[in-house]
C-alpha cells in the first residue's frame, strides 16, 4: 500500500507502504467485494480529516473465488490487524509461514514486512486494520490516538505485548469475530457519523488485549531496541538493491537508523562481523554475482553500476579480491 511516510528518512531513498495494486484491480475488475474506510493512499472511501485520527485503512474483502493475485513482500507503516472470517489464506513473515483459518488473527508490526498468499489469494472473506502510531524506527515509542479509551495500565500492557512480541498469528474466539463483523457491516452501511465505529474499534483493542493476555508469550525487548533497527536496515540491504546501490557512507547509514556513527558501527559489526563499508561491499558483490550469472543481464559496466560501483574498474578490482576472478572469468563459468 503506498504512501507519503517511511520507515527511514534521508536524502536517498525511501520505505514507502505498498500500494497495493493487485487488491485494487481486483475490486475494480468486480472479482472481489471491498468496503473500507481509508485515508492517504490506502484504497477505500476517504474518512474525513478529524474522524479517528491514526486509523489508515479499516475494511474487508469477500472473494467467492480464488484469485490471480496476492499481496507480495511489503510494509506498512502503521500497526496492522487482519482477521479471516472463512476461507484460508496464506501468511508470511520472516519469520514464519501459516496457512490461515477462520478464526485466526494476525500482527504486524510497523513496518515489518509480510506477504498474503501462496502465492495467490484463496476464497475468503478477510478483515484489517491499519493504524499509525507514529513509528519510523523500531525503538522509536508508540503514540497512540486520543479517542483509543483504554485505561492508561491497560495501553501500556497493550504496546508492552504488540512491541516485544514475534508471534504474528493467534487464535480468536466468537466474539472477537463478532467484533470485526460489526465493523464490516457498518463501513458497508456508509455511516455519516463514526460514533459507533469508534466504540467498535475500542471494543476491538480490548479484546486483542484479552487475547494476547491469555495467551502469554516470552517478550523479547530487543524487538524495539536500536540493534534490531540496524538488523532490519542491514536485512534489506541483502535483499533490496535500490538500497544496496544508494552511495551510503558510514554516517548516512548511522543517520537513517537514527542511531550515532560509533553505535552504528557497534552494532553493524555485532549483527555481521563486518564494518559497514566491507558489509555493503559484501552484499554488493554478492548481488553483482547473481547478476553476472543470469542471460541477458546486460554488460558489466551495467551491472557494476546497478549494484552500486562507482566504475567498472573499481568494481572489477573489488570483486576479483572477493572471488579471486574477474567478473568477466566468473561469468564464462568454471
Amino acid at each position: 500500500m503506498p504512501g507519503s511516510t517511511a520507515l527511514f528518512t534521508d536524502a536517498g531513498s525511501t520505505y514507502a507502504p505498498d500500494n497495493c495494486d493487485p487488491l485494487v484491480d481486483a475490486a475494480e475488475a468486480g472479482r472481489i467485494d471491498l468496503n473500507a474506510l481509508a485515508r492517504t493512499h490506502y484504497p477505500g472511501i476517504p474518512l474525513p480529516e478529524r474522524v479517528l485520527p491514526g486509523v489508515l485503512s479499516v475494511g474487508c474483502w469477500d472473494a467467492e473465488q480464488k484469485q490471480a493475485w496476492g499481496l507480495d513482500w511489503h510494509r506498512n507503516e502503521g500497526l496492522e490487524l487482519t482477521f479471516l472470517e472463512t476461507g484460508r489464506v496464506g501468511f508470511h513473515t520472516r519469520q514464519e509461514s501459516r496457512l490461515l483459518e477462520p478464526g485466526t488473527l494476525t500482527l504486524t508490526r510497523p513496518w515489518q514486512p509480510h506477504r498474503v498468499g501462496n502465492p495467490e489469494v484463496e476464497a475468503s472473506r478477510l478483515h484489517w486494520l491499519i493504524l499509525d502510531v507514529g513509528v519510523r524506527r523500531p525503538n522509536q515509542d508508540w503514540s497512540w490516538p486520543d479517542w483509543l479509551i483504554l485505561t492508561p495500565d491497560d495501553l501500556s500492557r497493550l504496546t508492552t505485548l504488540l512491541r516485544h512480541n514475534e508471534q504474528p498469528v493467534w487464535r480468536t474466539g466468537s466474539e472477537m469475530a463478532g467484533c470485526w463483523q460489526k465493523i464490516a457491516q457498518l463501513i458497508a452501511e456508509r455511516p455519516s457519523g463514526f460514533s459507533r465505529l469508534t466504540v467498535l474499534l475500542n471494543e476491538l483493542f480490548i479484546l486483542l488485549l484479552e487475547t494476547l493476555e491469555r495467551h502469554p508469550r516470552e517478550l523479547d525487548e530487543s524487538l524495539a531496541s536500536s540493534l534490531r533497527t540496524v538488523k532490519l536496515f542491514i536485512e534489506e540491504l541483502e535483499v533490496n538493491n535500490e538500497q544496496r546501490a544508494y552511495p551510503w557512507t558510514t554516517a548516512l547509514m548511522a543517520e537513517r537508523c537514527g542511531v550515532g556513527t560509533t553505535q552504528f558501527t557497534r552494532l553493524c559489526r555485532q549483527l555481521t562481523n563486518a564494518s559497514p563499508n566491507r558489509f555493503l561491499v559484501r552484499c554488493r558483490i554478492e548481488a553483482a554475482k547473481q547478476r553476472l550469472l543470469e542471460p541477458e543481464s546486460g554488460s558489466i559496466v551495467d551491472i557494476a553500476h546497478d549494484c552500486g560501483f562507482n566504475t567498472s574498474q573499481y568494481f572489477a578490482t573489488v570483486f576479483k579480491k572477493e572471488t579471486g576472478r574477474s567478473p568477466h572469468e566468473f561469468r564464462m563459468g568454471p
